[in-house]
């Protein structure tokens, strides 16, 4: 027998999520770990002025006599766009900007990213992915049937992150994370931690057929324990310390740099709007949206009604979709009726392959006991 269907009362996440738990009124958890854990600690309206400006003081003195004071990643996105003005035009900081082009950047994305760097007047640092090993990873991912089809993109993305921090000896890297657009996180089951490099390995191991010479690798003891407490690198949730509220940003993103908004967030990557929109969806039932959407609601910046009718549509373009499909397969050199065949592969999960699960459970768990993580993966 089948379980239950349901959907949260004060939200829009269901048993989609099949970890979620309701209370008796049939709040999720998702809603009440916000409410408990974050909501009590974190000043939506008003930011945290002492604590942003005790962090920026420090920054700047780090900073005194050299090129950069702090690292920031630019994806075109709204979330690090915003990061980018605020830090450069409101705080005074010199931040060192880096974008990764994993070969899957949108024109949209390319026009948002050196319009603000122009404007701002930074220079953008961009990293270019060896585009063989990209796309034989991707496609190993494909073949592994499991959700989380972008991790390859996004390891990278971490990878490149870290690796600056190192070699420019940066401890401060500026992080468009944040609780306004992102309280609610994905279930593990839909995207499993992008960082693990143990998992990455082991699937191409398997499926991959090119070794991974140039590919930029990171793990979870390298990042979240060597970095942080032996170099002294720190991860900075600036937005989470200012007043941030998503239309707002993109408005002053559009008055000030003629910023072009996307129809959806991630949408700034073509294989993670297809990978988003389609793939999850179509194939595993999974629609981000509901995250993203319960992260507006609890935030107070859409209502649950507008969020249902914005799900009772598809996520994607149906009159693009094949073509999108199509060019997919041609990036990757692989047949249109390659990638649909993977459309109905077997399902696998991220516990069907070697993983460092059990290093992040630990990590995580001595994180929430610490304060130092609020809600997250589960």
């Amino acid at each position: 027998m089948e379980d239950k269907y349901q959907i949260c009362t004060n939200c829009v996440m269901d048993t989609t999520d099949s970890k979620i738990v309701f209370d008796e009124n049939g709040v999720c958890d998702h809603c009440n770990t916000f409410n408990k854990d974050i909501k009590p600690f974190w000043n939506q309206r008003d930011g945290d002025k002492r604590k942003l400006y005790d962090i920026v003081n420090k920054i700047k003195e780090w900073g005194k006599g050299k090129d950069y004071d702090c690292l920031l990643g630019m994806s075109g996105g709204i979330d690090s766009s915003y990061l980018l003005y605020y830090a450069v035009e409101e705080l005074g900081l010199r931040p060192l900007v880096f974008h990764i082009d994993t070969g899957w950047n949108t024109d949209l994305s390319i026009y948002n990213v050196h319009t603000l760097v122009e404007k701002l007047g930074v220079k953008l640092h961009t990293v270019t992915i060896d585009w063989e090993e990209m796309a034989d990873l991707q496609l190993a991912f494909f073949k592994s049937g499991v959700p989380h089809i972008d991790t390859p993109q996004d390891h990278a993305c971490f990878a490149t992150m870290y690796q600056f921090a190192s070699k420019y000896n940066i401890p401060y890297i500026l992080t468009g994370g944040n609780y306004s657009t992102e309280c609610i996180r994905n279930p593990k089951e839909w995207m499993y931690y992008q960082s693990d490099v143990r998992q990455l390995k082991d699937i191409h191991k398997k499926f991959g057929t090119k070794p991974l010479k140039k590919f930029p690798l990171t793990n979870i003891l390298w990042h979240k324990f060597y970095l942080p407490y032996i170099k002294g690198v720190r991860l900075i949730r600036m937005l989470d310390l200012i007043p941030y509220n998503k239309e707002e940003a993109i408005r002053t993103l559009e008055e000030k740099f003629g910023y072009q908004k996307y129809p959806q967030k991630h949408f700034e990557d073509f294989f993670t709007r297809w990978y988003e929109s389609y793939w999850l969806y179509e194939r595993f039932g999974y629609d981000v949206r509901r995250v993203q959407l319960s992260s507006l609601i609890l935030t107070g910046q859409i209502s649950r009604e507008k969020a249902l009718d914005i799900l009772a549509t598809k996520p994607y373009d149906v009159s693009s979709i094949d073509k999108d499909t199509a060019y997919i397969a041609e990036k990757l050199g692989v047949s249109y009726q390659e990638i649909m065949s993977y459309m109905v592969l077997d399902k696998k999960t991220y516990k069907d392959y070697k993983s460092q699960q059990s290093i992040y459970n630990v990590g995580t768990s001595i994180s929430r006991l610490l304060g130092i993580e609020k809600g997250g993966k589960r």
